[in-house]
């Protein structure tokens, strides 16, 4: 565990971020595994700024990362050959249409236990959560949630927390996770 080529990638990923000093979060299934909930995944997704995405490709594109195409947001780690997917603060999860959830700024909101950053679960169960309602190809998204509330022993009353658009949501997936093994 820890060991694969994708994991080589993140920590490779992590130091540059660092040595540049530009704020960023892990999210999607790196970030699940790091909350406790093990799924296997090929790429990695990282949250920060439209300025810091500008800044990590002067700096190392062509020495290390190469664009999937000319423009994109996401590039290739050419060591490892591992996807990375960007997802910039301030656009809309989903189907990237305008709702109550917003990726945050991760100078704002990442916080830092171990090795990388990551958002608050909240914020993370949140983004998931929007994600999956708004786009029908994100449904993944949704049994993230509902895996992480079975692997965490999650409260209902987490959903007092979230965005109004996703409580429901939330409280749905969270009696689905009560559920299971009843049957």
């Amino acid at each position: 565990m820890g060991a694969s080529s994708v994991h080589a990638a993140l920590h490779a990923l992590v130091r540059r971020l660092d040595d540049l000093h530009i704020p960023f979060a892990i999210v999607g299934a790196m970030a699940l595994n790091e909350y406790g909930h093990r799924r296997a995944t090929v790429d990695i997704d990282v949250l920060l700024t439209a300025e810091g995405l500008a800044r990590f490709k002067r700096e190392w594109l062509g020495r290390g990362y190469v664009e999937r195409f000319e423009g994109s947001r996401g590039v290739r780690d050419a060591e490892h050959e591992v996807p990375i997917d960007f997802l910039i603060a301030g656009e809309y999860p989903g189907d990237g249409k305008p709702k109550d959830v917003r990726f945050p700024d991760p100078a704002a909101e990442a916080v830092r236990e171990d090795r990388i950053p990551l958002l608050p679960l909240v914020r993370f169960l949140e983004l998931k959560l929007a994600s999956g309602l708004s786009a029908p190809h994100r449904l993944q998204d949704l049994a993230d949630v509902l895996a992480l509330t079975r692997t965490l022993a999650l409260e209902e009353s987490m959903a007092d927390l979230l965005a109004p658009s996703v409580r429901e949501k939330y409280r749905e997936l969270w009696r689905a996770a009560r559920s299971a093994g009843k049957e």
